[in-house]
């Protein structure tokens, strides 16, 4: 059984060494290395070049790097027969939180306030605000979404959910379906985006949605870059309805030299690092799906197509 790994954004040679550590026997084949395509049983893939696992006749799996698919089904030619693998990976899940928890600390305890007074040599003492004052509204409830969700009523935050379909946490006051959106966003003092990029979620955060956020709300987006319509975002930043974002993600990735986000005062960028999988931590449960199809088990973690998560 052969493997292909292809992706621009991981260490390939280092995933290759993991999986090797967990199935020594496993033939492992980096593209563009291919060799025979009619020998590629499984495809360990992120964001393919479109019409690139049509290629393999004899294709079994598609197993993805992390949780995220939308650069996969993004390939308008992919096999759809072939059963679609993604990672839940706890690693993964837990620097998910520290991020989303490290950007929704600094704008509750104005910590870029505060870093602006030091610069410009001004004392001025900030009235602290409980945090049991500030609601932080989660778009997007799965294995990262409702971990997050749980830290943040630790921390004592008031938290609010919303969902396409009803995901119950304790705590957390729950929304779903597109009739209670609105009034999911017209209590969020932060927004956090960690939806999966779908048709249905392309565009979610735009003009329409983010005038109905409370002003002053800062956004955080660690979901996809497709989430957001982002001149709808400058817009809403430069008119001082939101007070800040903190971006993750991108449309075009890497970010280019000229795009306003770089210099916009109240964006604070960071390189798609908000969380990733260590190969070590993933290779076990990859090798574990390879064997489930050699053994005819079933396969876990499976995508469902039409929902694209």
């Amino acid at each position: 059984m052969a493997l292909l790994i292809y992706s621009k954004n991981h260490p390939v040679e280092d995933w290759a060494s993991a999986l090797k550590a967990e199935a020594p026997d496993l033939d492992i084949r980096l593209h563009p290395q291919t060799g025979n395509p009619a020998e590629i049983d499984v495809a360990l893939v992120w964001k393919p070049p479109p019409g690139l696992l049509q290629t393999f006749p004899n294709l079994k799996l598609i197993q993805s790097f992390g949780a995220g698919v939308d650069g996969i089904l993004a390939d308008p030619n992919i096999p759809k027969h072939v059963p679609l693998a993604r990672v839940v990976d706890g690693r993964l899940t837990q620097g998910m939180s520290e991020y989303v928890l490290l950007h929704v600390l600094r704008f509750h305890r104005q910590v870029d306030t505060m870093a602006n007074n030091q610069r410009n040599r001004t004392w001025r003492w900030l009235p602290p605000v409980d945090a049991s004052e500030r609601v932080i509204g989660i778009m997007g409830m799965g294995t990262l979404g409702g971990h997050v969700a749980r830290k943040l009523v630790d921390f004592g935050f008031q938290v609010a959910s919303w969902s396409r379909s009803l995901k119950a946490v304790d705590g957390v006051t729950s929304f779903h379906g597109d009739d209670h959106l609105e009034g999911f966003l017209r209590i969020c003092n932060v927004l956090v985006c960690l939806l999966p990029l779908t048709p249905q979620t392309k565009g979610i955060i735009n003009r329409r949605t983010l005038s109905l956020l409370p002003r002053g709300t800062y956004v955080i987006n660690a979901g996809r870059g497709g989430h957001v319509v982002e001149a709808d975002l400058l817009h809403a930043l430069d008119s001082e309805w939101l007070s800040g974002a903190t971006l993750d993600v991108f449309n075009e990735e890497p970010l280019r030299p000229d795009h306003p986000f770089w210099t916009h005062p109240k964006i604070t960028v960071t390189p798609h690092n908000a969380a990733d999988s260590i190969p070590a931590h993933v290779a076990p449960q990859i090798v574990d799906n390879i064997r489930r199809l050699r053994q005819g088990l079933p396969i876990l973690r499976l995508v469902d197509y039409a929902r694209g998560y």
